[in-house]
């Protein structure tokens, strides 16, 4: 026989809402993900038909599109944090937070970390505009756009790579 919630200790039910909402997110970031990809896969070939590129051009756009898409996912799977970076200075402040100047670890690259409060963010309402603005970062492809490497966040803060 199938238990019920009520036979659950308060603990036993918790743990199991979690796991579940886990799994719900899970299952929804993938399909969200997959949605994007596909989204931008449009974009890419509506702006081809727009500028009546030929043949070759396309299929070299295509397969640029899809490294780029390679290596997006590939930096996704990379788990980050701060500690991976060396801070350098501090070069700027803002509302909230501070940008770095940091140093990889692992390569001795160096980038800017963006470091913003989560609890700031909220505060102010202006989520949407800081998923804004690392999807645009994200998107972006010229040169004067600053492109982003990573993107991670601890319990207080969202982390920008650039």
């Amino acid at each position: 026989m199938a238990a019920t919630s009520s036979t659950h200790t308060p603990i036993t039910q918790e743990k199991v809402n979690k796991a579940k909402m886990s799994i719900e997110n899970f299952y929804a970031n993938l399909i969200n993900q997959y949605e994007e990809r596909e989204e931008r896969y449009r974009r890419l070939e509506d702006t081809m038909n727009a500028e009546g590129l030929s043949d070759q051009e396309k299929l070299e756009k295509r397969h640029l599109h899809a490294a780029k898409e390679t290596e997006y996912l590939r930096l996704k799977r990379v788990k980050m944090s701060a500690d991976d970076f060396e801070p350098l200075k501090v070069i700027g402040r803002g509302a909230f937070g501070e940008v770095r100047l940091v140093q990889k670890r692992d390569t001795g690259h160096i980038y800017a970390m963006k470091i913003l409060r989560k609890e700031d963010m909220l505060l102010r309402e202006q989520v949407a505009h800081v998923r804004a603005e690392r999807d645009v970062l994200v998107e972006a492809d010229h040169t004067w756009t600053v492109k982003m490497f990573y993107s991670f966040q601890d319990t207080r803060n969202l982390y920008l790579i650039m």
